[in-house]
């Protein structure tokens, strides 16, 4: 544990991508094989099941630390990170101790099944023999929470200097649903294991965002475009009559689609598929909230199965008949993927005919364009076809892996917005938990009563300049209403614009609609909240 404490203090120390790959590199070199297993797992987000909850670990903590247990909420609230403010409050001593991470994590996970009272002593006894580090680390552990500034990628290239494996394998071997409590670090980084391969998918290559003029792509005649689909990403593997999903996350959800075993029998054997899971009802694309009914259910009913069918729409194939066909310029995929797509079709066809379920597998179409003209004009009719956008994808690329910038970019439409109205407002996180940047925003509706009122419809935390927080913060403590733990209700009076990506109507919410990834575009203040826009605007917005 004193390793990977200090490797984590070294982590948070520095911005500097080159050190942080270092520190990590020299990590690997000197942990031992199960610690090395644990904590690729953890900075690749598998870490074990939390085994106390939030509500006991601050009770605990402030007994322990002999303060009331408001003055520890104050002081979270202050610091804004429950681990941190852990480590803080509770006393150093001279004990120590000299147990591994993996040491650690075995206990963590052992004690999710133990009663209240061992969890307590279990979480005193060590909270008193390790060091501030230690305990902030242990802590964050056994939060469930592992968070720190270092992607799998940093990790990987630290990985491939300490190993000398070729980056590129190391990310294949990565992927996966490997269990860091069952397997060691031979057979997950140094052993070549065919069988190992079977479910595996392939590191997904990432776009970046067009942030300057299209123009400067160059010659157009060198890219395909195709629609940003908006549904979950996904890699669909078809390997010796067995059928693998795969969300971009690296989640195995093959049992969440039950409708894709129809794939098996009609896809060759060896195939992986690059491409969009979709709502799919009635012949049209749905949106992405119906899709989020299906997201996180442990069992998907007939019931649901018909309200929310979905289907593949696929973009690339990047595996096919056995082959690793990932280095073939993307016309090359697309060639074989038209294909497969036309053989499903004809069978689609006779199934048709029969009265039979289709299979639930459809191309995204490429488009080729004369002039950047004609590709922005395509852009602005996103939205009519449900999708975020463009996807460019330079015509002679190979898929490779991550995030790359050159050959495929994606175009978003520009966001929706609306004028609304700041109503509450909490505390925000790290560096920002001292001040309130967190709000939750209003549109003006009418009540049952025919009495004009504001009904909140989002919540956003960004968007906003440092010194615009700190301003919006002090006015914010001016104006409070009422209080409720970190929470302000303040006087409706600033006016904010608000830009979202989608809309949907939503019965889980008080306003009947569900915005997607809202966030602040500007502080309005030549607006009065008379100005802000009414519900029935936003409504107006859904497609």
């Amino acid at each position: 544990m004193k390793n990977f404490a200090h490797l984590i203090k070294k982590l948070d120390s520095t911005n500097k991508t080159n050190l942080k790959v270092q520190a990590l590199t020299d990590y690997f070199l000197v942990a031992t094989d199960e610690d090395k297993v644990w904590t690729i797992a953890i900075l690749s987000h598998r870490r074990p099941p939390r085994p106390v909850n939030t509500t006991l670990l601050r009770k605990w903590a402030s007994e322990l630390a002999n303060i009331p247990l408001w003055l520890f909420e104050e002081s979270y609230h202050i610091v804004g990170d429950l681990a941190e403010t852990i480590a803080l409050i509770i006393p150093s001593t001279k004990s120590t101790t000299h147990k591994t991470l993996s040491q650690f994590l075995q206990e963590m996970i052992d004690l999710k099944k133990k009663s209240e009272e061992e969890k307590k002593n279990y979480l005193f006894k060590n909270w008193k023999t390790l060091d501030y580090y230690e305990r902030f680390v242990f802590t964050k552990l056994i939060t469930g929470g592992f968070r720190i500034g270092v992607s799998q990628k940093l990790m990987t290239r630290a990985l491939s200097k300490a190993t000398t494996i070729n980056e590129d394998i190391l990310a294949y071997k990565l992927m996966g649903n490997w269990d860091p409590n069952k397997i060691s670090f031979q057979e997950l980084i140094l052993e070549e294991n065919a069988s190992d391969y079977l479910s595996k998918p392939y590191p997904f290559y990432l776009a970046y965002a067009i942030e300057n003029n299209i123009n400067d792509l160059g010659d157009v005649n060198e890219w395909s475009a195709e629609h940003k689909w908006d549904g979950i990403r996904s890699q669909t593997i078809i390997r010796k009559n067995e059928l693998f999903v795969w969300s971009r996350g690296e989640e195995l959800v093959t049992d969440k689609y039950p409708e894709f075993e129809i794939f098996i029998g009609t896809i060759p054997n060896g195939t992986v598929i690059d491409g969009e899971i979709l709502p799919y009802k009635n012949d049209e694309i749905g949106t992405f909230n119906d899709l989020q009914t299906r997201i996180g259910r442990k069992k998907i009913s007939k019931a649901l199965l018909e309200k929310v069918p979905v289907i593949l729409k696929a973009y690339d194939i990047l595996e096919w008949k056995g082959e690793d066909i990932r280095n073939r310029p993307f016309t090359e995929r697309r060639k074989i993927l038209l294909q497969l797509f036309d053989d499903i079709s004809l069978i689609n066809a006779q199934r048709t005919k029969n009265n039979q379920l289709k299979i639930p597998f459809q191309l995204s179409k490429t488009m080729h364009f004369n002039s950047w003209e004609e590709v922005t004009l395509e852009r602005e009719q996103s939205r009519d076809v449900r999708s975020e956008g463009l996807m460019l994808k330079r015509k002679d690329s190979p898929y490779l892996v991550g995030r790359k910038k050159g050959d495929w970019w994606k175009w978003k439409v520009d966001p929706l917005t609306i004028d609304a109205v700041l109503t509450y407002a909490m505390r925000g996180h790290g560096r920002r938990s001292n001040l309130f940047t967190d709000y939750t925003f209003a549109l003006w509706s009418h009540n049952d009563k025919g009495e004009k009122e504001l009904v909140t419809f989002a919540k956003a935390y960004s968007g906003l300049t440092d010194a615009e927080f700190r301003k919006v913060d002090a006015w914010i403590k001016k104006n409070t209403l009422q209080r409720f733990g970190p929470v302000r209700s303040v006087t409706p009076y600033q006016v904010f614009e608000i830009a979202f990506e989608g809309i949907a109507l939503s019965k889980r919410h008080k306003s009947g609609v569900a915005t997607r990834f809202p966030r602040i575009l500007r502080w309005r203040q030549d607006k009065t909240i008379y100005e802000a826009n009414n519900l029935s605007d936003l409504k107006d917005m859904i497609i």
